[in-house]
C-alpha cells in the first residue's frame, strides 16, 4: 500500500498455489501487503485467483510456495495461532442447520474461548446476551435468533454468519461476497457497523465483492486476472490511470458546435452531444474557447466499476 507509519497486517510474499493435475497455476507469484486498519479489496471476475488466495489467508488452503502473514504470523506453520485472529465470512453459509441461529453463535462463543457453554440462552453470561442482540439487532435477525437454521432463508443466513463472525473480535475480518443476498437496507446497515468497528477497534477489512461501489471507499484496491496482479492503488490511482476523463457538450445548433470542436483540433466523438476528451485540458479550458451557445455540459467523473471493466477487457482483448 503507501507509505505509512500503521503496521503490515498481511503481508502475502511471492504466493504461488498449484491444483493437483492443474497444467497451470491458479496464484502466480502474487505479493501485496495490507495495513493495520484498512479497508483493502480484491477484485477479479470469477476463476480469476481471488477465492484460492483468500482460502490460503484463512487457513483452508495451503499454499505451493511464497510466504503469508497475518499479524506477523505464518499461515502455513502456524493456522492455528492465526485463527484466534480471523474472523471469516464466505460465499457458502457453513453453518448447523439443525440448531437455532443464537445455539450456532453459542457454540461459535464457546470454540473461541470466549464464553462457557452454557445450555440455554437465557443461563448465558449478560456480556454474551448483550453483544448477540446487539449485532442480531443491527442486522435486523432479533426476530429470527431462537429459529432453526435451516428454516431461515439465504439471507438471514448471511447475516448470521457476519454476527457469529463479529463475537470474538478479530484483527482481521475476511469478507467473501459478504451481502450477496441481503436486501439493500441490510446492506447498508452492515457497511455502517463495519465501517464504525473498523475505526474503533481497528479491525482490518479484506473484502472481496461483486458490488463494486462497496469496494469505492476502499483504502486500496488490487484487481486480479488469470492469477495475477493487474492493478493496484487507491481506487482513485486505478480510475486515473486508466480511464479517460472527458466532457460531453451539446448545443441547438449542433453543426456550428462541431465546426468549432474541429477547429480547435479538439478529439471528441458523436454527433451531439459531442464527448471531448479532456487529457491536459481543463473544463474551463474548453467552455472558454466555445462561442457556441451550449444547451448541455457534463464532466464525465469514472467510477471503479468502469475502471475494472477497461482493464479486464483490454487484457483479454490483448490475450
Amino acid at each position: 500500500m503507501g507509505k505509512t507509519s500503521k503496521n503490515k497486517i498481511i503481508e502475502v510474499v511471492d504466493l504461488k498455489k498449484r491444483y493437483k493435475k492443474a497444467k497451470d497455476d491458479a496464484v502466480k507469484g502474487v505479493s501485496f501487503y495490507v495495513e493495520e486498519g484498512a479497508l483493502f479489496s480484491l477484485l477479479g471476475p470469477n476463476g480469476a485467483g481471488k477465492t484460492t488466495i483468500i482460502s490460503i489467508l484463512t487457513t483452508l488452503l495451503a499454499p505451493t510456495s511464497g510466504k503469508c502473514t497475518i499479524a506477523g504470523i505464518d499461515v502455513d506453520k502456524n493456522p492455528g495461532q492465526v485463527r484466534q485472529q480471523i474472523g471469516v465470512i464466505f460465499q457458502n453459509p457453513s453453518l448447523d442447520l439443525n440448531l437455532t441461529a443464537e445455539e450456532n453463535i453459542r457454540f461459535h462463543a464457546n470454540l473461541y474461548g470466549l464464553f462457557p457453554y452454557l445450555p440455554t440462552f437465557s443461563l448465558m453470561p449478560d456480556e454474551y446476551k448483550k453483544k448477540v442482540l446487539e449485532l442480531a439487532g443491527i442486522l435486523g435477525l432479533e426476530k429470527d435468533l431462537y429459529k432453526p437454521v435451516k428454516t431461515l432463508s439465504g439471507g438471514m443466513k448471511r447475516k448470521l454468519e457476519i454476527i457469529r463472525s463479529l463475537m470474538h473480535r478479530p484483527k482481521v475480518l475476511f469478507l467473501d461476497e459478504p451481502t450477496t443476498g441481503l436486501d439493500p437496507v441490510s446492506r447498508q446497515n452492515l457497511w455502517s457497523y463495519l465501517q464504525k468497528i473498523r475505526k474503533t477497534e481497528d479491525i482490518t477489512i479484506f473484502l472481496t465483492t461483486h458490488y463494486l461501489e462497496e469496494a469505492e471507499g476502499s483504502d486500496y484496491v488490487c484487481i486480479i486476472d488469470n492469477g495475477v496482479i493487474v492493478s493496484q492503488g487507491t481506487p482513485n490511482d486505478i480510475k486515473k490511470s486508466l480511464i479517460e476523463n472527458y466532457l460531453i457538450v451539446d448545443a441547438d445548433n449542433r453543426q456550428t458546435l462541431k465546426t468549432e470542436l474541429l477547429k480547435n483540433k479538439y478529439q471528441f466523438s458523436g454527433d451531439g452531444p459531442f464527448k471531448i476528451k479532456l487529457e491536459k485540458l481543463t473544463v474551463q479550458d474548453v467552455i472558454v474557447s466555445l462561442k457556441t451557445k451550449l444547451s448541455l455540459v457534463d464532466v464525465h467523473n469514472p467510477s471503479l466499476d468502469e475502471a475494472y471493466v477497461d482493464i479486464i477487457n483490454k487484457r483479454h482483448e490483448n490475450a
